[in-house]
């Protein structure tokens, strides 16, 4: 009897992250195969709008495979019509295997939502749910979720710690449009990317107009944030045409601004080395802080922007002394668009639409006291705007 792992998703292209959870699954669990299983049609969520064919997604992952001996791809879900749900893809499997012992291979984020898949009882009934999870989840959580799986599906689970290489494809298919991605995939795939111009690979994207750049901007950013991003967009036009400043580069600096969002801390550091920028310490030990000035580099890089518009991204996040009017629309849209809810949120946008300069001494005291409040040390950048305003404050 063969132990078989069964791993699938859209591979929207498959990384080296895949490849290592491939590696540590088949180590851990001692499987004499893992079946790679690309989606034609993901019933759990929308592929993004710049996304391959599934037959272009099945090579690429192909290609991604091919140095691993024990790995199979398996076309099974493209050539079945409607969407790929997990459960019918098992009952075929167990039909070609039928006395051998399968495992559902997953990440934390899947299994904790399991229950709320498609037939999940006829998951459980078919193959073992073998979910990798770092040391730093919460492993009291995942147990709970095992043990609520167990009583409600008779489910079975097991957990294998593995350090995954943190990366999304989300934030592959935006390295691979910055022109950074060569460290993310192997070689063979980062070619076949190339040469058939995926993902916005080889495209000119300077100076499009700005429904285009909207379209191909928000292909490039967590879909969560999409909503945010739009609002941010929108509300910096009303701002502009209220305050005096440019409309149209209130709306593409609101479009972009956060287009580097959905890379993790590391990968910022790696785009700024990629792009050869300089760090301050600080910036280097608060990477989070990082999306502001790699997104003004992107803009001005990829996407051709103004100097004005890069301006309005760079500080978008920390704000600096002596701001233009476009900068200060910038910040205070990102802060306040209609998306966001927290505490004093509307008395922000009730200061914003009468006074840019309190509106923007608000916002500063406000993120300045959330910062203090966790013991976390406040941008340099930040200060100087928060004595620069209050003296201008002072002055009015």
């Amino acid at each position: 009897m063969a132990r078989i792992g069964i791993f699938g998703g859209s591979f929207n292209p498959p990384h080296l992250g895949h490849l290592l959870a491939v590696r540590e699954f088949q180590r851990a669990l001692s499987l004499d195969r893992v079946l790679l299983v690309p989606a034609a049609t993901p019933p759990h969520k929308a592929l993004s709008a710049n996304s391959p064919s599934a037959r272009e997604r099945f090579e690429m992952t192909v290609l991604a495979s091919s140095q691993l001996p024990f790995a199979e791809v398996s076309d099974l879900e493209l050539r079945r019509e409607g969407a790929s749900y997990t459960a019918d893809t098992l009952v075929e499997l167990r039909g070609v295997y039928p006395n051998d012992e399968l495992y559902l291979l997953m990440g934390t984020d899947m299994f904790l939502s399991f229950d709320r898949w498609y037939q999940p009882e006829r998951i459980a009934a078919l193959a073992t749910l073998a979910v990798a999870h770092r040391s730093e989840d919460k492993t009291k959580k995942l147990q709970a979720q095992a043990d609520e799986l167990e009583r409600a599906f008779s489910a079975r689970t097991v957990f294998v710690d593995n350090e995954f290489l943190p990366h999304s494809s989300t934030s592959v298919r935006a390295l691979l449009a910055f022109g950074a991605a060569e460290e993310y995939l192997d070689p063979a795939v980062l070619a076949y990317i190339q040469k058939n111009h995926l993902y916005f690979c080889g495209a000119d994207l300077k100076n499009l107009p700005f429904d285009r750049l909207q379209e191909v901007s928000l292909c490039l950013h967590n879909p969560k944030r999409v909503a945010h991003v739009r609002g941010c967009s929108e509300t910096a036009a009303l701002l502009a045409e209220k305050f005096g400043a440019d409309v149209t580069d209130a709306r593409r600096a609101g479009i972009l601004h956060d287009i580097t969002k959905a890379l993790n801390s590391q990968e910022q550091l790696n785009l700024c080395a990629n792009y050869g920028m300089i760090l301050t310490q600080f910036q280097r030990e608060n990477p989070k802080l990082l999306h502001a000035k790699t997104g003004a580099a992107v803009a001005e890089r990829i996407f051709g922007e103004n100097t004005a518009v890069c301006e309005a991204i760079c500080w978008h996040t920390t704000g600096k002394a002596n701001m233009t009017t476009l900068e200060k629309i910038i910040y205070l849209a990102d802060y306040m668009e209609p998306n966001r809810d927290f505490d004093g949120v509307e008395d922000l946008r009730r200061r914003t639409y009468a006074d840019l300069d309190d509106a923007i001494y608000h916002g500063l005291e406000m993120t300045a006291g959330q910062l203090r409040s966790r013991g976390s040390e406040i941008d340099e950048h930040t200060l100087s705007a928060m004595r620069f305003y209050e003296e201008r404050k002072k002055r009015s």
